[in-house]
């Protein structure tokens, strides 16, 4: 601080070397921050999701994220115990309800009341399918499904049925995510 209050020639020289090397530094940080970025983008180059959310992070550049809470007066804060505070009283206040009285009343859930999926809807997908792709792993391809005629597609639609009611997959099959493309 000396150095801006008696501003004479060798304060002034004093600040300008602390001023470049301090923006050396930050340049340097910055350097090695972006040689990591491309580093890990270059290992990520077989992972397409991660690679192209690499490239777009890094084209956005830097987004300071901003945290601002409004208390129950509409009072504006930011620092980040408060912000702590606000959501658990929040959530106390919401979770903590005392005026049910009915016990009997409607359960309300975040998930919506789907009908099971119908034979033509299951028919629709198969036919949706594409053809002459590589079969999934347990090797069943489209064009079988496709051309098993109306027997396949009943039981297909009965696989499906039994998963969406029980909400369980049969034993021998490893993952949803098979199941997800019918």
């Amino acid at each position: 601080m000396h150095w801006l209050q008696d501003p004479n020639q060798s304060n002034v020289d004093n600040l300008n070397n602390v001023r470049r090397d301090s923006s050396r530094h930050f340049r340097n940080k910055k350097n090695e921050y972006l040689r990591d970025k491309f580093d890990e983008l270059d290992t990520n180059i077989r992972n397409n999701r991660d690679l192209c959310r690499g490239v777009s992070d890094f084209k956005k550049g830097y987004q300071p994220r901003t945290n601002i809470v409004k208390d129950e007066k509409g009072d504006l804060f930011t620092d980040s115990h408060s912000i702590l505070v606000r959501w658990r009283n929040l959530f106390a206040l919401l979770l903590n309800e005392n005026g049910v009285n009915d016990v009997g009343q409607a359960v309300h859930t975040a998930e919506p009341l789907v009908s099971e999926p119908s034979a033509f809807e299951v028919e629709m997908a198969i036919e949706k399918l594409k053809r002459h792709k590589s079969p999934d792993i347990y090797q069943i391809p489209a064009e079988f499904l496709k051309a098993g005629g109306r027997t396949i597609r009943s039981e297909v639609h009965k696989l499906i049925k039994s998963v969406w009611n029980k909400e369980e997959l049969p034993e021998g099959v490893e993952g949803v995510d098979h199941c997800m493309y019918l």
